[in-house]
């Protein structure tokens, strides 16, 4: 194992044992109280990873970020809410009989299709191929909230794999979360719609003041240098500060890797497949940056309560 790797590795689990502070631009969040009604235990940072575009490798993201949270420590909960198009469990290789609409038919408990995942989190699938999973009336939704309540108090990190562009179903998991990370490619069409990702979720609504993350943040995949990912990342945060008046926080980058498509036609995760090629290392940078941006949580009453006042707006 490379000196790099294990310096990764190791201040990944200083984090989690809170040996390493909070950045200053994370204190102010770290003092916002937390949801606990009557359990005893915090509740979870909801992450929604998203993109305006689909093929920019999102689920992929999303996966391999589970994987290298729970080495760290955490209990990871990862929901596949690409509801139409889910694609979690081939990418890992596991089945999953039951799904996320066998919940919502109320045919199933949350726990019944609640599976144990190679790396050591949990997957919630969801539906692919259902039309219907991927254009649910409020009604559906509401139900989907209520089942999922109680992640809140199992879980330290829910990472919600969203589908991509700006669909209503979308938009209801990314503005209650507490951060999302917005993935896309230095392809000029992703470049675009992510932009437009950012740019609905920044909207504001009257009726919903609360409504939109407290942190939105861009991660560049697929880069051929680190200079390519800044540059993406300088060029969507400046205009949408100019415009939008919204921070778009670095997340950081993953670079080109013939290991990742390697793991993808052997179904396994790259870095449980390779976990010393490159983006994998970039994977544990994004798991550094992410434990340590998000902190806080956005409110006391917890990220299904947020949809919920969303849904009545």
């Amino acid at each position: 194992m490379t000196t790099m790797t294990i310096d990764q590795a190791t201040q990944l689990r200083s984090l989690v044992r809170g040996a390493v502070a909070p950045p200053a631009a994370a204190a102010d969040a770290a003092d916002t109280p937390r949801g606990d009604p009557g359990g005893g235990r915090p509740r979870a940072s909801v992450i929604a990873i998203t993109s305006g575009k689909g093929g920019v490798g999102k689920s992929n993201v999303a996966v391999n970020l589970a994987i290298k949270l729970a080495a760290a420590g955490k209990r990871v909960v990862l929901l596949d809410a690409d509801l139409g198009l889910a694609n979690a469990d081939v990418l890992l290789n596991v089945d999953i009989p039951c799904n996320l609409s066998h919940v919502i038919a109320g045919k199933k408990l949350l726990s019944d299709v609640m599976v144990a995942a190679p790396g050591g989190f949990q997957l919630v699938g969801g539906a692919s191929g259902l039309a219907k999973m991927a254009d649910l009336s409020d009604d559906d939704r509401r139900r989907l909230i209520d089942a999922l309540g109680e992640l809140e108090h199992a879980a330290d990190v829910i990472l919600i794999d969203t589908g991509a562009g700006i669909s209503a179903n979308v938009l209801s998991f990314t503005r209650a979360a507490d951060h999302v990370l917005v993935v896309t490619t230095p392809e000029p069409t992703a470049i675009t719609d992510a932009y437009a990702v950012v740019k609905v979720m920044s909207r504001r609504d009257p009726a919903a003041p609360d409504a939109g993350p407290r942190r939105v943040s861009l991660l560049v995949n697929q880069v051929r240098s680190p200079a390519e990912g800044r540059v993406v990342h300088d060029r969507i945060s400046k205009v949408a500060k100019q415009f939008l008046g919204v921070s778009v926080l670095d997340a950081g980058y993953i670079v080109r890797d013939e290991e990742v498509p390697n793991a993808v036609r052997r179904r396994m995760p790259f870095v449980l497949a390779s976990p010393r090629c490159a983006a994998a290392q970039c994977v544990t940078q994004l798991a550094i940056r992410l434990e340590q941006g998000v902190a806080g949580k956005f409110e006391a009453g917890g990220f299904f309560t947020r949809m919920s006042r969303w849904f009545r707006k």
